[in-house]
């Protein structure tokens, strides 16, 4: 069993008793999250999932990464899937009480993965063309949506890390923001979970200067006017599970 595998005193609850079906390692992660009013979120999630929240506050969250060797369980990396780009938009729903991550959108530079995501995990994948690169400690990340309006799926940043490494405390919000090891979607009336491991994140506090999002464009842009809480990490190993469909209908 890979090491990282053996660590599971962190996660809210016990890894799954099937095999991973892939391993990906995430670098330069940024978490961008801005608080958002439950009741203005709660109204874009699936009426079968319970948006989750911290102290009553939902949270939007922004958050770019790269990918590298991607691999499906048992077979080497693959040249045109190892490597990719992503940025995510997502919030923090519950269902039957297990907390865990919800996907309003998922952007990619990889069409193989995006058409893969879409069909095995119904998750919102879109395409897009996306440059990533690092100079001194700053990343700079852009992304322009090619997949239906661009207009609306664009994001350019420029993110660093401004502290040494450290653990989320229990109970914070820095724990309730990044520490989630499922992610919640929909089919019609169906519910699936998809399950996910990694070790706990060592976080960095992060500077960014956010140039352009128009991402979460289902939201009032006044939800992004204020500073958002930053959280970098430069690298996680992460292994992925199926869907299983937990619902009845």
């Amino acid at each position: 069993m890979k090491e990282e595998l053996k660590i599971t005193g962190h996660r809210p609850f016990p890894l799954p008793d099937k095999p991973w079906v892939m391993e990906q390692i995430w670098n330069d992660v940024l978490f961008a999250h801005w608080p958002v009013p439950a009741e203005i979120l709660e109204k874009h999630i699936p009426s079968q999932l319970t948006l989750d929240t911290y102290n009553g506050t939902a949270w939007i969250g922004v958050v770019p990464f790269w990918i590298s060797k991607m691999r499906v369980r048992g077979l080497p990396p693959l040249p045109i899937m190892k490597s990719m780009n992503e940025l995510n938009v997502r919030t923090y729903v519950e269902y039957e009480g297990m907390k865990g991550v919800y996907f309003f959108s998922l952007d990619a530079d990889n069409f193989l993965a995006v058409t893969g995501a879409r069909m095995l995990y119904y998750l919102p994948y879109m395409n897009a063309e996306m440059q990533v690169s690092k100079s001194q400690g700053l990343v700079n990340y852009e992304s322009r949506r090619t997949h239906g309006h661009s207009e609306n799926g664009q994001f350019k940043a420029n993110y660093k890390s401004i502290s040494s490494p450290f653990n989320s405390k229990p109970g914070t919000l820095d724990e309730w923001l990044t520490e989630r090891y499922c992610l919640w979607v929909t089919k019609g009336e169906k519910v699936f979970r998809g399950d996910i491991h990694h070790t706990k994140w060592q976080l960095h506090e992060a500077s960014c200067t956010i140039h352009q999002n128009t991402l979460a464009s289902f939201l009032p842009r006044i939800y992004f006017k204020g500073e958002p809480i930053l959280h970098y990490s430069p690298e996680k190993h992460a292994y992925f599970w199926p869907l299983i469909k937990v619902s009845s209908s």
